[in-house]
């Protein structure tokens, strides 16, 4: 590969436009890996600047990242995760970089399975079965999805709706308050077994190209998780907690995302009924010292391996076999029964993907009350 940046923040600072371009749609893709807890590799990465050099085409990339991974004689136990980010990373560049859209329910299936194509055998499939996901956010409550029987249904209507609304005559604050509802519709549907945030993402930016919008896209970069919670709240409300559904934070994201304006976008201001300091932190860097009492009427535990395993999981989402690696344990069933188990019937630490325990990547992750206890002990 000839000389070149090593950072793509430097292509979009200073390079020519064709290349600004193409370094932005790969910080764009490989950023939305984060809502999914995925990483891309380091081989991805030097694939990208090739592609950016103007080396190879994207296409080429995207045949390279397979044949990488057809080719590669040692695997490490994180393979599975970084291939589908790799893989996905190279097909959404390709997709934000091609100028061709189609705005109808074919449109999003399409863009479903051009994402996950090679990745997932159910690429650009409707889901044919329910769904409930707990949320953080929520407490560990799930947002209301679409029947599976009423999919398409829900996509035409949705979609049509959108083709008949008039923007002329809107100031931008009613503009970005009709986006939040429209979007926040189209990802509650949750048309797709996975990987609904990422296409959901992905159809909004290719959206606002087609109507003309000069969007920020580096926010769905750099805050594609807030991006994903912000549309559980907008999508959730409990009349018996006085909880209403809430589109305040998506609007924020679209204020910044199309206004330039510089709004603190922070996940745990979107914890419902969540504690004044955590709302109105004067300090945004300020970690909160408790957890509130509707987590937890307490955080603290004398439980030493329950401390070990909040201690290694700290921020991360990790699978059991890292977990063990980073303990230091070969013998699982007694991880499972002595450090797991305990901290995850206690409400400390949760599954990824709680509604499948056997998912393939399956990983462990800390709750708000294991988060407040992390916190206090770091």
């Amino acid at each position: 590969m000839k000389e070149g940046y090593l950072d793509f923040d430097e292509y979009i600072i200073a390079s020519e436009p064709h290349k600004r371009e193409k370094a932005e749609a790969w910080k764009v893709a490989i950023g939305l890996q984060a809502v999914d807890g995925l990483k891309v590799s380091e081989y991805l990465k030097q694939t990208a600047r090739k592609h950016i050099e103007g080396e190879i085409t994207i296409d080429e990339a995207r045949q390279l990242v397979k044949q990488y991974y057809v080719s590669k004689t040692q695997h490490d136990e994180d393979d599975e995760n970084k291939e589908e980010a790799d893989r996905v990373s190279a097909n959404i560049t390709k997709l934000i970089n091609e100028p061709a859209f189609t705005f109808s329910t074919a449109g999003i299936i399409s863009i479903h399975r051009s994402i996950f194509e090679g990745v997932f055998k159910h690429a650009g499939k409707l889901r044919n079965y329910g769904i409930t996901k707990k949320e953080w956010v929520l407490r560990g409550d799930t947002v209301l999805y679409g029947r599976w029987q009423d999919l398409r249904m829900a996509l035409d209507y949705d979609i049509e709706q959108e083709k008949q609304f008039d923007y002329n005559g809107l100031s931008m604050d009613e503009v970005i308050q009709h986006l939040s509802r429209f979007v926040s519709g189209i990802w509650q549907i949750h048309p797709f077994c996975e990987g609904n945030t990422r296409t959901t993402a992905v159809f909004t930016i290719k959206y606002l190209q087609s109507i003309g919008f000069k969007a920020d896209n580096r926010m769905f970069e750099e805050h594609s998780w807030y991006f994903r919670n912000a549309l559980v709240r907008a999508n959730y409300k409990n009349v018996a907690q006085g909880i209403r559904q809430d589109y305040h934070f998506l609007n924020l994201f679209f204020r910044n995302l199309l206004m330039r304006e510089n709004n603190e976008l922070k996940n745990r201001y979107l914890l419902v009924n969540a504690p004044e300091e955590w709302r109105q932190s004067t300090n945004p860097e300020q970690v909160p010292e408790q957890v509130p009492e509707q987590v937890s009427n307490s955080v603290h535990t004398n439980h030493r391996l329950m401390i070990e395993l909040v201690k290694k999981i700290g921020p991360e989402s990790l699978s059991i076999a890292q977990l063990m690696k980073e303990l230091g344990l070969k013998h699982r069933p007694n991880f499972l029964e002595y450090h797991l188990k305990p901290a995850m019937r206690d409400g400390y630490v949760r599954m990824l993907y709680p509604q499948s325990p056997r998912h393939p990547r399956q990983k462990y992750l800390l709750t708000a009350k294991g988060l407040a206890l992390f916190k206090q002990l770091a």
